[in-house]
Parts: C-alpha cells; sequence; structure tokens
C-alpha cells in the first residue's frame, strides 16, 4: 500500500493563522508516501513566514497570482507526482490515521473516488450535521442534484478519475466543488469510509459559501453545464432539469422579493432554452 504515492493538494489563500494546523495534521499521518502541493493562490499576509518553519521535503511550494480556490487546485493538480489525489483545504485538518485507511480502504473496495465522515466546527465549536448532508455511498447522482454531497477535505481519487471529471471551473467563484462532484458521481460510485477522519472548520466571514453572494446562481450553472454536456441518458435529464427548475424557481423568489423582477425573467428565459435542448453560452448566465 506505501508503493502509492499519494499527492495532497492543498490550496490557501491569506490564511496565515490557520495553514500551520492544516500541515501539521499532514505531518501527522501515518501513511508516509505522501506529497504536499500547497498553493499559494497570492495571499498578501504572513502565509510565506509560516510555510519557512516547515522544511520536510515532501513539501512542495508554489506561488501564483490570485485565480480563486479552482484556479489553484488545478494548479496542484497539474503539477503533482502521485496516482492518487488527496484535497486540503488549508483551514481544515485531518485525523492521523485519514491517509492510511482511506488509501487501504480504496484498494479493497476498488474505488476510483472516495470520502471519509468529517467532524464539523462552526466558530470553533462542535457541532452536529444535519441529516440531510449524511454521506451516501456507492451511485448517488440523482442526490447529488439537490446538494453538494461530496466534502473536498475528505476526497481521494485517482489519476484516471481525475482525467474525467476535471478540472475545476475557474469560472465559478462558489459552488465549485457542487459542479465537479456532480460530474463524479455521474462517471463514479463514491466510496465512503465510514470514520471521522476529517475536521472541517466553518462559520468564519472568509469562507466562500459565506462571502460569494448568489450561490444559487452557481448552482444553477453547473446544472445547466451538466445538461448541455449531452452525457445524461433520458432518465438523468428528466432528474438533472427537474433539479434545475427547483433551483430556478427559489432563486426567481428571491429576486422578486428584492425587487428584481428583470433577473428572474432573464433566468428563467435561460431555464426555457435549456428545457427546449438549445444551448446558449455559459457566461451569458453569470
Amino acid at each position: 500500500m506505501e508503493n502509492r504515492l499519494v499527492s495532497i493538494i492543498l490550496p490557501t489563500y491569506n490564511r496565515a493563522g490557520f495553514i500551520g494546523a492544516a500541515l501539521e495534521s499532514v505531518l501527522a499521518q501515518t501513511y508516509g508516501h505522501w506529497e504536499c502541493i500547497i498553493i499559494d493562490d497570492g495571499s498578501t499576509d504572513e502565509t510565506v513566514d509560516v510555510l519557512s518553519k516547515y522544511n520536510d521535503p515532501r513539501f512542495v511550494y508554489l506561488y501564483q497570482d490570485n485565480q480563486g480556490v479552482s484556479g489553484a487546485r488545478n494548479t496542484g493538480i497539474e503539477a503533482c507526482k502521485g496516482e492518487i489525489m488527496a484535497l486540503l483545504d488549508s483551514d481544515d485538518e485531518w485525523m492521523p490515521n485519514k491517509l492510511a485507511t482511506q488509501v487501504a480502504y480504496m484498494e479493497d473496495h476498488g474505488y476510483d473516488i472516495c470520502q471519509t465522515e468529517e467532524i464539523w466546527y462552526r466558530g470553533g465549536k462542535r457541532v452536529n450535521q444535519p441529516k440531510k448532508y449524511a454521506k451516501p455511498e456507492g451511485w448517488f447522482f440523482e442526490a447529488s442534484l439537490e446538494m453538494c454531497l461530496i466534502s473536498p477535505s475528505c476526497t481521494m481519487f485517482t489519476g484516471r478519475a481525475w482525467s474525467d471529471i476535471g478540472p475545476f471551473d475557474t469560472n465559478m467563484p462558489s459552488c465549485e466543488d457542487y459542479d465537479m462532484w456532480l460530474r463524479a458521481c455521474l462517471y463514479y460510485p463514491v466510496g465512503l469510509v465510514r470514520e471521522d477522519l476529517t475536521i472541517k472548520h466553518g462559520g468564519r466571514p472568509d469562507q466562500l459559501s459565506i462571502c460569494v453572494p448568489c450561490a444559487d446562481l452557481y448552482r444553477i450553472r453547473a446544472l445547466i453545464k451538466i445538461l448541455q454536456s449531452r452525457k445524461l441518458d433520458a432518465e438523468q435529464w428528466d432528474m438533472a432539469l427537474s433539479s434545475l427548475q427547483r433551483k430556478v424557481d427559489i432563486y426567481m423568489q428571491g429576486c422578486e422579493k428584492r425587487g428584481k423582477s428583470d433577473e428572474a425573467n432573464r433566468v428563467w428565459n435561460l431555464f426555457c432554452i435549456v428545457r427546449d435542448g438549445k444551448k446558449f453560452p455559459l457566461n451569458t448566465l453569470c
């Protein structure tokens, strides 16, 4: 098992106060055959000073002008050497046996994509996950249409899977993981290690789920992309279109409440184009 190099993809942007804990959790792994690609996405804080304390040759530092998390992850994956890739956000942490357990699980069950259970912290306090976020296992494309059911810092995937599902969409400043995992769930079953091996921190104002407006519009974009991909069978098309209509309806209701009837009509008209099987440039959506 130790012969398989795991490439850890760790993007960061102005997370000097958190990235140290993430790196310490990497160093604590019982599985030692890894490289950690740290992509500094244009940080202007003390990130470099923090990283200078880690001289393990398995850490690889890359700097780029700010491109967003999608561009940073794509850069890291392009530079990595491992046959398995593991995502880790710079404000999350792993349990020491995370890599060893997950690699073994993927090998034993033949999965190309796998995730673990996770512990949630919000504002520094441990919280229980709502039941609707319970992670399934196997094929669950239909369930993934409604919400993102794969958590980046929990996830590992093979190079073969990446060639089918990548790259991350750099035109999506939010919901880029929802977009990616829609494709993943279309092409692959997803394994689940039923152990809390990832610690996910949230509830801060700098996180994309909070600071990027109109996340619903990016979910709509992701659904339109999958519908326009021509990769869906008739049943999958109907499921994706129904999910798109529900999300469009919710978005339109929000527009009407804010007095943005023109925006509501615009998105409805674009939905009708998709429903009729026609294409339009996604940059006209958002």
